[in-house]
């Protein structure tokens, strides 16, 4: 029986080996395409890069790798476009505290009541997202200049934030519906009040889906083109998405002061996206079991 075994032994073990040798060349197969398909994805973004670095004058021709890089074009960036960096900032922030003040408690109120009306209210929400921007633009543009909220940070924030409210509601209640009624009917025993446990406890409770609310709000502010380019008519409010727009004209001949531009916007985005990854996985691994 011995002498059997080790003779199964030696004619399965070069079968086994076989078997697994396909195996291992698809999957080297499938890692090298992932990373060919992976690097044409980003190779906009290195290209990007490596023009802001070139040195100042027409960079159409660029080097394929800067031999002598140069921050001029960073310089000017940031002398031209600094303030309009500065006001995407603050928009896109105050959006951030708008959409939450206003998602938050509607997204609670919406999990806690039981209803037929609950799923009509969510529906008419997932409509208003379908709704073109454009539309929304015209219209506010008509009630802004009655109000002369033109050109205003405010009416920007306002603006800005009818987008982003309606997936904050929704993002907020998949979240807010996981929060065991006990912990806050305990904090309603022990004399918290409805807000309190509301802030105290539910919020905390929920912090996944709150942090990718606030992010969502950020990037939908921070990428707005639209209602910069409707809702402004001077150069006192002006979005960085508008700057870069306009900033094409002036500097056609220097594409390197364009393409920092273009790097230092993507900088607030790009440290966001890496900071609340784990946050924004662990919503929406929690949103999908629920």
């Amino acid at each position: 029986m011995s002498v059997m075994s080790a003779a199964t032994s030696r004619v399965v073990l070069p079968a086994r080996r076989r078997a697994r040798a396909p195996r291992s060349a698809r999957s080297w197969l499938s890692t090298a395409l992932g990373i060919f398909i992976l690097a044409i994805m980003l190779f906009p973004v290195y290209w990007m890069i490596n023009m802001s670095f070139q040195p100042s004058g027409n960079t159409l021709n660029s080097e394929f790798f800067p031999t002598q890089p140069s921050l001029d074009g960073y310089a000017i960036a940031i002398r031209d476009q600094g303030v309009n960096l500065l006001t995407s900032l603050v928009i896109s922030l105050g959006v951030v505290v708008v959409s939450l003040a206003v998602a938050a408690p509607a997204a609670y109120a919406l999990a806690q009541f039981r209803g037929r009306w609950v799923d009509g209210v969510l529906l008419a929400i997932l409509i208003s997202q379908m709704i073109p921007h454009i539309v929304i633009a015209n219209a506010l543009y008509t009630a802004y200049n009655d109000l002369g909220m033109l050109n205003s940070i405010l009416g920007l924030i306002l603006a800005d934030s009818t987008t982003a409210i309606p997936f904050a509601i929704l993002i907020l209640r998949t979240a807010m519906a996981g929060v065991p009624s006990s912990i806050v009917e305990a904090a309603r025993v022990d004399g918290a009040g409805l807000w309190r446990a509301f802030v105290a406890i539910v919020l905390p409770v929920a912090r996944n889906g709150v942090i990718t609310a606030a992010l969502f709000s950020f990037l939908f502010s921070w990428s707005d083109f639209l209602f910069a380019l409707t809702l402004t008519t001077t150069e006192e409010v002006r979005p960085v998405t508008l700057g870069i727009y306009t900033y094409l004209g002036t500097q056609v001949a220097n594409w390197g002061a364009v393409m920092a531009t273009a790097v230092l916007s993507s900088i607030p985005a790009i440290l966001l996206l890496v900071l609340a990854q784990k946050f924004v996985a662990a919503g929406a691994a929690g949103g999908a079991v629920k």
